[in-house]
């Protein structure tokens, strides 16, 4: 009876594909969502899926010459709904969903694939200017303003004289006014770089050991609170980012889960403290945060430092033997989620009972 009493996650639809889909979005206030990828002969696709009485529906499709490696609609107001997409050529294109023969924006500044990309602004009032940023393999983030063209408004380089350590994960918080914005990063060697873009200058940064895969704050337009990242080697890091002490830096709480790669991390966009993690084993975690009794503490000198909470895993499910490369919630239908994987397939899911947390 306990078994049943925890939230379920259900697979509710399959969609076949004849490509690798590298990540999926749901599009705004809309019962459909777009599949990400690229064709075996190298071109890239975008697709359209709808929710319909058949199940899945595709709607349209459209291709360019290179692969699209990740996608956003959080740049993006809720009445224009535009997808920015970055490829394989290191391009950062911005589409109109109903013309897609050109591009809204396109920039081509990263010399390799942006391999993640992270939106902010798009549906928040007064919390600064609609921003994009790129982490791509040559080493490189950029922030980019889509009203400014060409040039970005920021760009973090890697140490002059060193060779730039792939960027895996970008995730932008602490964006609750329209000063205040950092953007978290995170490379391939499990360094977590925290960009403060009001002062542009790095506000903090630890290492990790093991690659960081994917990074995502509880919510980006609030005040920085508390931050995912995951990792090579089964590892999850969840850090409590309101309180920094000046030695021990953010607490933490740690989790091994999956038995591989966690490839992502997506929190509930209708309660922040419950998140998903996805594994290149084919599974999927389902996690909430407790918080302990008291979050701030002070050391002997009278210096508040962080004090972690705790994850507790509320759900695992199996649903493929390979990686699942992308997930995404429904903001607009709680439970209601869509994952790819790469046994391309799109699955629409619905996870129960998570109302009662």
């Amino acid at each position: 009876m306990e078994t049943l009493q925890k939230p379920q996650i259900i697979c509710h639809n399959i969609k076949n594909l004849d490509y690798a889909v590298h990540d999926v979005k749901w599009i705004p206030c809309s019962a459909k969502f777009v599949s990400i990828g690229g064709k075996p002969n190298g071109a890239g696709i975008v697709e359209i899926f709808t929710l319909g009485s058949e199940g899945i529906e595709k709607q349209s499709e459209f291709m360019k010459k290179e692969h699209f490696k990740c996608g956003t609609f959080e740049a993006s107001s809720l009445r224009t709904r535009h997808l920015a997409t970055g490829d394989f050529g290191g391009r950062l294109q911005v589409w109109d969903l109903e013309d897609t023969l050109m591009p809204v924006y396109q920039t081509v500044k990263h010399t390799t694939v942006i391999n993640t990309i992270d939106g902010v602004a798009g549906t928040s009032a007064n919390c600064g200017a609609p921003e994009i940023a790129t982490g791509s393999r040559d080493g490189v983030v950029f922030v980019w303003d889509v009203r400014q063209k060409d040039e970005p408004v920021a760009k973090f380089l890697p140490t002059a004289g060193t060779s730039g350590r792939d960027c895996w994960a970008v995730a932008f918080g602490n964006s609750y006014n329209n000063e205040e914005r950092v953007l978290a990063a995170g490379y391939d060697n499990g360094d977590v770089k925290l960009f403060d873009l009001k002062q542009m200058k790095v506000r903090w940064s630890k290492h990790l050991k093991n690659g960081v895969v994917g990074l995502q704050f509880d919510r980006n337009d609030i005040e920085m609170n508390k931050l995912v990242a995951t990792t090579l080697e089964s590892k999850l890091y969840c850090f409590d980012v309101r309180t920094h002490h000046p030695k021990k830096g953010f607490a933490f709480t740690t989790e091994k889960a999956h038995g591989s790669t966690i490839w992502s991390v997506k929190h509930l966009p209708q309660n922040r403290e419950i998140f998903m993690t996805t594994g290149g084993n084919g599974t999927l975690c389902l996690w909430q945060y407790n918080y302990p009794d008291k979050r701030v503490e002070k050391d002997a000198d009278g210096i508040e430092y962080g004090v972690a909470g705790e994850l507790n895993l509320l759900q695992n499910s199996t649903l493929t033997e390979q990686p699942i490369t992308g997930f995404d919630w429904c903001k607009d239908k709680l439970g209601l989620s869509v994952c790819s994987a790469y046994d391309q397939t799109v699955k629409v899911l619905i996870t129960t009972k998570l109302k009662l947390y």
